[in-house]
């Protein structure tokens, strides 16, 4: 099989025709129309608890709902994202993701383990997360580990006293994210010396930056080579995203889609919470912003419309995210690289024209 188009190749843009099967063959460059498409790595989320009206803590059928659904706005791969639970409901999520993770069906995104929010984060920081914090215990999280590939953990360094869990979780290959913290700028200093390396929802239940006393915010500018940011404009404001470009050189953007992704208005499971979608924002009944209702297509577009060029855009949702986690393999289009594309009519504000995942085009 074959694409013509605007390819966007990991040494750069390259005219031409790309082959491939399940995964990349060939990069020839040629003449290409001035209609032709972007053609660009596909995206790779990181941080997905729902989609299409379904909710990953549902187990198996929730867990294929989502990624069909995120695989018609461009995600080839993700990792959903169980929230803050009782363990036997994150052993019921943990349980489906592994059966969709090892069973990809027509039509899905690729499930390439989970991104477990918690359940180790400071109580008085939980955001949208349901009230099930739970104290580091690595016989718990082994639990879970055996179940699933858990390939990241968002966890509160406070309550990780001498970073047992951070150690642990990095020893083995684990990429830690700081979040749903009121950690200090020192005591976040120090769990990035032993071991965590990331930031979930990079400004978002964290201590915020103050010139006297700089917080999670703060620790992440002056020292992150990676974090996670939710583009949807409505979570952080275009300022402190543009602050955060300059600052950290690996920014990678996620969608911290809810069930309400990709549905009307209305009310959608978290967990053992009910959110409700309005507006194209999520909200609990309180008000408090409860994940999003984006997709990374419209992160694409947002990204773009702060004025980031194409390419740069792209690889903030594809080739970032997967470096973060080891997946060398996904978010490039490179020979031997999983077949995973994204095409987008440049003249026509980026609309999605064609997904693929593994060599399948998928309907949309």
């Amino acid at each position: 099989m074959e694409l013509t188009g605007h390819i966007l190749t990991s040494e750069g843009w390259v005219d031409g025709t790309v082959t491939y099967g399940t995964t990349v063959e060939r990069i020839l460059p040629g003449p290409v129309s001035s209609t032709a498409p972007a053609i660009l790595p596909g995206f790779v989320d990181l941080h997905v608890p729902g989609g299409g009206g379904a909710d990953v803590m549902s187990g198996e059928a929730a867990v294929r709902t989502c990624a069909r659904m995120h695989a018609r706005h461009g995600t080839t791969a993700l990792l959903p994202t169980p929230v803050t639970a009782p363990p036997d409901d994150l052993m019921v999520a943990a349980a489906g993701i592994a059966i969709v993770a090892a069973d990809r069906r027509k039509g899905e995104a690729r499930v390439i383990g989970a991104h477990l929010e918690g359940p180790y984060l400071n109580p008085d920081r939980l955001g949208a997360q349901p009230p099930f914090p739970q104290t580091p215990d690595l016989a718990a999280i082994d639990r879970v580990r055996a179940a699933v590939a858990v390939r990241l953990v968002t966890l509160a360094p406070e309550v990780d006293t001498g970073h047992v869990l951070i150690r642990h979780l990095a020893a083995n290959g684990i990429a830690v994210q700081i979040g749903h913290s009121g950690a200090s700028y020192e005591e976040t200093c120090a769990a990035l010396e032993a071991g965590a390396s990331g930031f979930t929802h990079l400004f978002n239940a964290m201590t915020p930056l103050h010139h006297r006393a700089p917080g999670v915010v703060g620790a992440a500018l002056a020292h992150a080579k990676f974090a996670a940011l939710i583009p949807d404009l409505v979570h952080v404001h275009a300022g402190a995203i543009r602050a955060a470009l300059r600052a950290i050189p690996n920014l990678f953007c996620v969608t911290d889609a809810t069930a309400a992704a990709g549905m009307p208005d209305g009310a959608y499971p978290l967990g053992r919470y009910t959110v409700h979608k309005e507006g194209g924002s999520v909200f609990l009944d309180d008000g408090t912003l409860a994940g999003s209702a984006l997709t990374m297509d419209q992160a694409l577009r947002n990204l773009v419309g702060l004025g980031l060029d194409l390419a740069d855009a792209s690889r903030r949702l594809s080739t970032f995210p997967a470096d973060y986690i080891g997946e060398t393999m996904r978010g490039r289009i490179a020979p031997d690289a999983s077949a995973d594309f994204v095409l987008v009519d440049i003249e026509r504000d980026l609309a999605l024209t064609g997904v693929i995942v593994e060599g399948e085009s998928i309907d949309f």
